[in-house]
């Protein structure tokens, strides 16, 4: 199996993170650690680089990472890497980081309008900043043919409107849409990433709707563990419980999708997979 949205890198996972690596890549689940910000975007190739196979990088500035007066407010008393707000995109940094041959994807990139500013002038360029940034980050996508790894809460039409007229390809993170949404994501080419969300929020109709060659597994650990998951801390090994909510939707064996999903992240981030 293949995570392909995991944070490995961060603090919840010190003093276990590779002892857990060599666990999950002795039992051939690989893994896609992804950057929220330079800082952890650096952490995640670093991690891929110390493994000659099976664990992977995708770098890039989460939309919860931008400075403005709003997230410092909300976020600036934070501590860690991960935490790091950045008011632009640096867009030659990443580039520079995407050298390395364990970069296969740029992300988390996109919107999120869950929190944002009171006041209408304030709400606005709020959502510009975070357009902007997306922006550029598709942009970076399309000069270096990796794909995405988007992240959009609250903001489907405006993700919709960014992705719209570029050649631009990935996966939708996390989703948690409709079946209108899910419609509209597959027209463009995009693959739609599944996780524990999926025991919180109702979506059977959706997950039925989208194609077996469409689905990717992912865990976004150390959040949205799954019921069932005996382990302290959510993590890749998860992905079975995962596998086995969707296979029941969509009335196909577990073998069903861990082979498609294993194809379909094989397919997208040009993997050579073999943990």
């Amino acid at each position: 199996m293949i995570d392909t949205h995991a944070h490995l890198n961060f603090p919840a996972f010190d003093g276990r993170r590779d002892t857990l690596l060599s666990d999950l890549l002795g039992s051939g689940i690989s893994i896609i650690n992804v950057g929220t910000n330079y800082q952890t975007s650096q952490d995640v190739v670093a991690l891929a680089e110390k493994y000659d196979k099976g664990v992977y990088a995708s770098i890039g500035l989460h939309p919860q990472n931008i400075e403005s007066d709003f997230t410092l407010k909300q976020y600036g008393n934070l501590t860690g890497r991960e935490s790091v707000l950045e008011k632009d995109f640096n867009i030659r940094e990443y580039e520079d980081l995407a050298n390395s041959k364990k970069v296969v994807a740029i992300g988390e990139a996109g919107l999120d309008y869950w929190t944002k500013p009171k006041g209408e002038t304030k709400k606005r360029e709020f959502k510009e900043k975070q357009k902007e940034i997306f922006n550029l980050q598709v942009s970076l996508s399309q000069e270096l043919e990796l794909p995405l790894i988007i992240h959009s809460r609250m903001a489907f039409e405006d993700t919709l409107g960014v992705l719209r007229g570029n050649k631009a390809k990935g996966v939708m993170h996390c989703f948690v849409g409709t079946i209108k949404e899910v419609d509209a994501y597959l027209e463009l080419g995009y693959y739609v990433g599944l996780n524990g969300i999926i025991f919180k929020i109702n979506m059977d109709e959706a997950i039925k709707n989208i194609p077996l060659d469409r689905i990717l597994l992912e865990t976004d650990c150390p959040y949205l563990t799954p019921p069932g998951f005996v382990n302290e801390i959510n993590n890749p090994f998860s992905l079975n419980i995962i596998a086995e909510k969707i296979a029941s939707i969509k009335g196909v064996s577990l073998e069903k999708i861990i082979d498609c999903s294993t194809q379909n992240a094989t397919n997208l981030f040009k993997l050579s997979y073999s943990a």
